[in-house]
């Protein structure tokens, strides 16, 4: 009974989306209204959704699986085939007939086309309508038992037939609003696409528009106009935009380039009003080749130009700029643009392979890049470390033997995973204030991490070097001791990283991932920087208390108790991992995810999909960048995405320019408190702080309270509509 429920679910929301999906979204409340103004014609809205249920039935009973399913993506090209037969025949069982197998046919051509322009990167948009609605109206002089629709003829009669006098009023009323004539014409060509002619449909659908992304809205806009203008400078008869309909070509494709299958931004506008006068005359002359097999050119212009674009920006040689393709498509421009924007902020450094520091504990940067004695010219990008007292002194005693350096015998580490490529050992050190200018860079180790990125540890410390070429080695793991070889006066640790495994290559300029800097008291999170001279560094030293807080293992459930109103209630939050290997956090109560990333050094959530007044989207906020380092009083810095810390008529106003200017700004701030004990802490406080802005304006803030222990997370409280709840690991 419960999996006949979820299929029938699965089944609803499969139907939903393949509404949608015509004007590249998600939204219910567009899905809801398209279905609505497909059925303003009755028999085309029924054709319609009978052709969706069967191609949805059909790829479930093929075995495909009901995420793909409920994209839409399989049963939208049905969705319009039927509509178009739908309207042009008279409704007959053998009509209905017809529509199955045609369902059938596009169906199967959506696969196919799928995986054929699949190996391309590029969508295969309504291309298996156009060959469904052309076989149809080819075939349709031998559909003797079918008769050709008169609908529309009267559609006031029609109208009326369907929901009575309140329907006319509205539709009348539509209908005489004053409004210019090319709005007029562009309300018309919304409407054709779902093939209703008539301005009440048009009206409906920019409605929907307007509601669901005011980024598509005003592409919409911007795609007709630009076209309809073309017309008057080329001289085109601008009278066969209104009677043949044919204006939505111009507005799906600036919906497509403009905001959809590229990133919003000032150059996906401006390529739009590239893109249609070509779309202009790709339309003009298909109709001149089509009307000889009479024949409408529907969609061919629109999927011939955007198809042609985007795989020239496939076959670029440097991509980026501002013509960016989602790397996760959200079905939303505006949240494209605010996850890719966020995206580029927070993890703009993952390009990098992680390299930390080569030593544990604190090591102060004595000669940093363009250093003032060797770090010059080719060999600029380096650093060199030692360890000094809280004195600032490098030495006890008076520094006349080595043995009187701190630094001196300490283990250098590997910074990051890789294989020994080169090792140079057997030269001896130089006494304190002698240099070795002939064997430079004394004994060294260089590792290779990447195909480009090699590390170099130098002036190390003669036959304490653990490592032969060839041997693989794991961060962390020893090197050898710190020596005072080569051309070093006092023990040091040179570092540097380069693109090739010779020892004493030119030098690459690189970030460190991750590493603490201190200046007295006070502790900085580092996340990709270079260490500058002076400062005071070491690899983050985990804490078990958080390390355990930060370990979520795939299956693994968190159970609390909270009181809501007085009333004390349970949920529960399961850790899954989806087809794609990420990780999430699941809450069942209200079907939402928050996606997460830790590579046990520290933990972030990517993204959060679902229901933004449940208690996991407070987790997700709260929770949204935590390291496992407890440093007290030091703080980290990032920033959440519009989309997730907006949901007012602010962002509506954003929506409007994002493309172009941001104004809101959401930061996230967190502080390490508290412990019951200094040395031996068996629960760790701290908190975090989400910061929204206007301009420079603070709107509010909002506080989140942790509590860990050796069990991980205790307790967690935010405050919701004046009341503080605290949610409290449930006893078990």
């Amino acid at each position: 009974m419960q999996r006949t429920k979820q299929h029938i679910t699965d089944l609803y929301e499969a139907q939903l989306a393949a509404y949608a999906q015509i004007f590249f979204s998600r939204s219910k409340l567009l899905a809801w209204l398209l279905l609505g103004v497909s059925f303003m014609d009755l028999y085309a809205g029924i054709a319609g959704f009978l052709a969706v249920l069967v191609s949805n039935i059909l790829a479930s009973v093929m075995g495909y699986g009901k995420v793909q399913l409920k994209t839409g993506l399989f049963a939208f090209n049905s969705l319009l085939v039927g509509l178009g037969t739908g309207l042009f025949f008279q409704p007959s069982w053998q009509l209905y007939f017809v529509i199955i197998m045609l369902a059938v046919l596009t169906f199967f051509l959506s696969i196919t086309l799928q995986a054929w322009f699949g190996k391309y990167g590029l969508p295969f948009l309504s291309v298996p309508f156009l060959f469904g609605i052309w076989i149809v109206l080819l075939a349709a002089g031998q559909f003797h038992e079918i008769g050709i629709s008169q609908r529309g003829i009267f559609v006031a009669n029609e109208i009326y037939a369907l929901g009575g006098k309140t329907i006319l009023d509205l539709y009348t009323f539509a209908g005489n609003l004053p409004i210019p004539h090319s709005f007029r014409i562009y309300l018309l060509s919304l409407g054709a696409i779902f093939f209703q002619y008539n301005i009440l449909a048009g009206w409906l659908i920019a409605l929907g528009l307007l509601i669901t992304s005011r980024i598509s809205f005003t592409l919409s806009l911007l795609g007709f106009y630009t076209a309809y203008w073309f017309y008057f400078i080329i001289g085109a008869d601008i009278n066969s935009l209104q009677y043949s309909y044919i204006g939505f070509n111009f507005i799906l494709t600036a919906v497509a380039i403009g905001g959809f299958f590229l990133i919003p931004s000032r150059m996906s506008y401006l390529w739009s009003i590239v893109l249609l006068p070509v779309v202009v005359l790709v339309t003009i002359s298909s109709m001149e080749i089509l009307k000889h097999f009479s024949l409408s050119v529907y969609s061919l212009p629109f999927n011939l130009v955007v198809i042609l674009f985007l795989y020239a920006l496939k076959l670029r040689t440097r991509a980026g700029g501002e013509l960016v393709e989602p790397v996760l498509q959200l079905y939303s421009p505006e949240n494209n643009l605010y996850f890719f924007n966020n995206a580029k902020l927070r993890f703009k450094d993952l390009q990098f392979f992680p390299v930390r520091l080569p030593f544990w504990g604190e090591w102060t940067v004595s000669q940093g890049h363009n250093g003032e004695y060797t770090h010059r010219e080719n060999w600029k990008h380096a650093w060199d470390f030692v360890i000094e007292d809280e004195n600032g002194q490098e030495f006890r005693n008076f520094g006349k033997n080595l043995s009187d350096y701190y630094t001196y015998e300490k283990n250098v580490i590997a910074p990051a995973d890789g294989i020994v490529v080169n090792v140079a050992d057997g030269i001896p050190d130089n006494a304190v204030g002698e240099v070795n200018t002939l064997q430079n860079w004394g004994n060294s180790i260089v590792i290779k991490h990447t195909e480009y990125v090699y590390s170099q540890l130098s002036h190390l410390k003669a036959h304490t070097l653990k490592v032969r070429k060839g041997d693989f080695v794991r961060q962390g793991d020893i090197l050898g001791l710190a020596g005072n070889s080569g051309r070093s006066p006092v023990p040091h640790v040179h570092f540097q990283l380069q693109t090739s495994p010779y020892i004493g290559s030119p030098t690459l300029d690189y970030p460190l991932s991750y590493y603490i800097a201190r200046e007295g008291k006070q502790y900085r999170f580092c996340t990709f920087e270079k260490p500058q001279k002076g400062e005071i560094v070491s690899n983050i030293k985990t804490h078990p208390i958080l390390e355990r807080l930060l370990k979520y293992v795939p299956g693994e459930k968190l159970r609390f108790v909270y009181k809501k109103d007085g009333i004390e209630q349970k949920i529960s939050w399961e850790i899954g991992v989806d087809a794609f290997n990420q990780t999430y956090f699941y809450d069942a109560d209200s079907h939402s995810f928050a996606y997460f990333y830790n590579d046990g050094l520290i933990h972030y959530f990517k993204n959060f999909a679902g229901d933004k007044t449940s208690l996991l989207y407070h987790f997700y906020k709260g929770f949204y960048r935590i390291q496992a380092g407890y440093y007290r009083g030091m703080s980290l810095e990032d920033e959440l995405p519009i989309h997730h810390a907006f949901a007012s008529w602010r962002k509506f106003l954003q929506d409007w320019i994002a493309p172009f200017y941001r104004f809101l700004k959401a930061k996230y701030y967190v502080t390490y408190d508290e412990s019951d004990d200094e040395l031996f802490p068996t629960e760790i406080t701290f908190h975090s702080e989400v910061v929204r802005y206007s301009g420079k304006k603070v709107l509010d803030r909002t506080k989140y309270v942790f509590e860990a222990d050796e069990r991980g997370l205790k307790s967690f409280s935010f405050p919701v509509n004046g009341e503080r709840i605290t949610l409290k690991r449930e006893q078990r």
